[in-house]
């Protein structure tokens, strides 16, 4: 049953948060890019042929989107879910969790990026920004759900200055 949602920008380290709890807890966890890497294999598509679909398409992130929904509604939901949106999902849905949003700056962001996957800092944060801008005004455009509003989420963690066990003792310690 789903305890918390994890969201924030990427970058944000969103996916080191969710190993960390599921590790130390011994929970599930899902994400929602595991939900379109499904739908991909289902549909026979490589994930950057679904990915073009989707850009010419918004039906296909309404669908995907759907299918999160459904899941975390599910009893068989695991305890953590970790999407862009799933902590907003939570909250339309009157789901009783812990909704956490991992916020960090650009520069942080593009740091980051950097350090994962290399080049030169000004592309990472080139890039990253440029990224944000389209999914923010993809999500309006889907839900007029704003990226900047971080209202649907009971917990916001500023992890510019935080270590990864620091934004892990954050959470941790509110979900009790």
């Amino acid at each position: 049953m789903l305890k918390v949602t994890i969201s924030g920008p990427p970058g944000s380290g969103t996916s080191t948060l969710v190993s960390k709890i599921a590790e130390r807890r011994d929970w599930q966890s899902i994400n929602g890019g595991d939900i379109f890497r499904e739908e991909a294999s289902r549909r026979g598509l490589t994930v950057e042929e679904l990915s073009a679909a989707a850009k010419e398409d918004l039906d296909v992130d309404r669908m995907l989107d759907s299918l999160l929904q459904e899941r975390m509604s599910s009893s068989l939901c695991p305890e953590i879910v970790e999407s862009r949106l799933c902590g907003w999902w939570a909250k339309m849905n009157s789901i009783d969790c812990l909704r956490v949003w991992v916020a960090v700056s650009d520069d942080e962001r593009a740091r980051r990026i950097q350090k994962r996957e290399g080049g030169s800092f000004e592309d990472c944060l080139a890039k990253s920004i440029q990224r944000q801008a389209d999914d923010k005004e993809r999500y309006m455009e889907l839900y007029g759900i704003d990226l900047d509003d971080t209202s649907p989420y009971n917990l916001v963690v500023d992890a510019d200055d935080k270590d990864e066990e620091e934004v892990f003792d954050a959470v941790n310690s509110n979900l009790g």
